[in-house]
């Protein structure tokens, strides 16, 4: 049998697998060189939980000669027969180690090991793998070897453990940090800061379309409902925009109340500001068909939902504001200013969607003329658009 060895493969872990900055490249290059010292490998599994608020965990499968297959599940998985029957569950519940001979009777109580024994595995070892913070996740090692992993492989392999659970550590932690600011702050947001751009007055201009809606009757709607079926109706009313949005490169800034701030950049990477201003109107048209089939049933009585957005296109300054270590990353300047207001005058006239004259003049046509109004804080009126046909709702 050839002799295990090992040495460099924990070095190369703790240096932090410089050669491999890619994830799924550290996978293939980590089991590459463990068969390579004499560790029979077969299928490698690594099962990472992480901080999601719709994604409980990252899976990543290696096999001989293929692609690292990387996969997710929600947090209904806990409660699934396959994971309660499964390795995995003593593992994430028991932080120990598991061990099966697929030919030995008692591994027949892990229906997944049925796959593992069709393939010709022999062994299969689920090992936890501890975080500093007390957290446990998991790795499976499976081999097609007779008689299973060695008393020596097996040794060898538990002794790089520690150093790749450090590296997957901190891989894990990056990632999170970056899945937290894109929950949080938004994705291009999220990059800016992870690049360093945390101090005070860090900003720059930005060509972009904005988006601000807002949603009607909500005072009235947190007076007579519980809290708790107050923040379920908004979190369903800001899945019909955050879908709509996103769906075409916008990013959603900030949630203000029942209000959402939101912007598209307009660049050479995304587009022009026609083609821009178009996707955002598409945007705003589905979000009113799904809003407006939006029924939420309260006791005896189905709930509707009436709402304002205003569409606007200009210059922003994008960054970090705020005051002494509490700063927020967000948009501010007069085209901002205006958005929110012509928001409040869809409000006063009962429209869905209204526009600003720049705005409607980019992404022509299905408009009607509202009119000017004076807006607070601009020296001249400004003409407003609504959407032609758009007036079916009462006055706010």
């Amino acid at each position: 049998m050839m002799q295990i060895d090992i040495r460099g493969i924990a070095d190369w872990l703790i240096d932090g697998a410089r050669s491999t900055p890619v994830v799924t490249d550290m996978i293939s290059e980590l089991c590459g060189r463990l068969v390579a010292a004499g560790i029979p490998l077969w299928r490698v599994g690594f099962f990472i939980r992480t901080l999601h608020p719709e994604i409980y965990g990252r899976n990543f499968i290696w096999k001989p000669g293929e692609a690292v297959v990387v996969g997710s599940v929600d947090y209904d998985i806990k409660q699934t027969p396959e994971f309660i029957a499964s390795p995995l569950a003593i593992v994430f519940g028991e932080v120990r180690e598991v061990r099966c001979r697929t030919d030995d009777p008692e591994s027949r109580r892990f229906p997944f090991l049925d796959d593992m024994r069709a393939e010709g595995v022999t062994d299969y070892v689920a090992i936890p793998l501890r975080f500093i913070d007390g957290r446990t996740h998991a790795s499976s090692w499976t081999t097609k070897q007779a008689g299973g992993f060695t008393d020596e492989q097996l040794t060898a392999l538990r002794s790089v453990l520690p150093a790749l659970t450090r590296l997957i550590e901190v891989i894990g932690l990056r990632r999170v940090a970056a899945t937290l600011l894109d929950t949080y702050v938004g994705n291009r947001a999220g990059a800016r800061i992870l690049d360093g751009q945390i101090r005070r007055g860090h900003g720059e201009t930005m060509h972009a379309a904005i988006w601000l809606s807002d949603l009607r009757g909500f005072t009235a709607l947190s007076d007579r409902l519980p809290a708790e079926t107050v923040v379920d109706m908004l979190n369903r009313y800001f899945d019909c925009q955050v879908a709509s949005i996103r769906a075409r490169d916008g990013e959603v800034l900030k949630y203000m109340g029942d209000g959402l701030l939101a912007v598209f950049p307009i660049d050479e990477y995304v587009g022009d500001a026609q083609q821009v201003c178009s996707h955002v109107l598409e945007a705003a048209q589905d979000m009113r068909a799904s809003v407006e089939a939006l029924r939420y049933p309260v006791g005896d009585v189905v709930e509707r939902f009436r709402f304002g957005v205003a569409l606007h296109v200009g210059t922003i300054l994008y960054g970090n504001i705020g005051g002494g270590n509490r700063l927020d990353f967000t948009c501010i300047g007069p085209a901002v200013n205006l958005a929110a207001r012509l928001e409040k005058i869809a409000g006063r006239l009962g429209r869905t969607v209204v526009a600003s004259e720049g705005f409607a003049g980019i992404c022509r046509g299905g408009w009607d003329d509202l009119g000017e109004f004076p807006i607070a804080g601009f020296s001249k009126a400004q003409r407003v658009y609504g959407l032609a046909g758009d007036a079916s709702q009462i006055h706010s």
